[in-house]
């Protein structure tokens, strides 16, 4: 039953909500435009601020969903415990995001995703609210000071083994945290080299 649950995680972080909102909203594979990434900063870009907060949001409900609702299912079936099934099921989430089954294993970068699987924990475990409010309060801070969703997103990915280890030293969540933070980097590469060549453009706030 871990395998089915392994899958069934894998599936719904498959789900690429902004090549679906592309092609319902403006007819076009959103993968030819902008980054060509399927996630929520290039939403934002292709399809507008509501639509890519709306991206954002339903991007994290998928880690959210899949580290709550879906594990605490899956631990009636199970012997693993529930700690390494989130972990488990919350990799398998975001691996689904990065490598969608539906778009021919292309996908987004996993932020949003990764963002919503430490929330999903959260609501299970009150001792990690820190860690999601320091890590979001990382994000925010760079980003703010700099616009490049890129950077902000690498370097509070990095910081989350760092809270982890602050808040809630707790072996399978250091995992977690490193495997995510390694994902997100990974997934990151070419927006690194572009900006060391001075090549990426930071986000701009326009209407649409």
């Amino acid at each position: 039953m871990a395998l089915l649950g392994i899958f069934l995680s894998y599936l719904i972080g498959s789900v690429p909500f902004a090549y679906i909102f592309g092609r319902a909203l403006k007819g076009i594979d959103i993968r030819k435009f902008g980054s060509g990434n399927v996630g929520a900063t290039n939403a934002f870009r292709i399809l507008g601020p509501l639509w890519g907060l709306l991206v954002l949001i339903l991007d994290a409900a998928k880690g959210a969903i899949t580290v709550s609702w879906v594990t605490d299912y899956f631990l009636n079936y199970t012997e693993i415990s529930a700690e390494a099934l989130r972990v488990i099921f919350g990799v398998s989430v975001v691996c689904g995001h990065n490598w969608s089954l539906f778009l021919r294993l292309r996908g987004g970068k996993g932020v949003a995703t990764a963002l919503g699987v430490l929330f999903g924990l959260a609501l299970v475990a009150a001792e990690l609210r820190p860690v999601l409010l320091a890590v979001i309060l990382v994000w925010l801070i760079i980003f703010l000071a700099i616009r490049f969703v890129s950077i902000a997103s690498v370097l509070s990915a990095l910081s989350f083994p760092v809270f982890v280890l602050i808040f809630h030293p707790s072996k399978e969540l250091l995992i977690l945290a490193i495997v995510l933070a390694g994902l997100v980097v990974f997934r990151h590469k070419k927006n690194i080299a572009d900006i060391l060549a001075n090549k990426e453009q930071p986000l701009q706030f326009k209407r649409r």
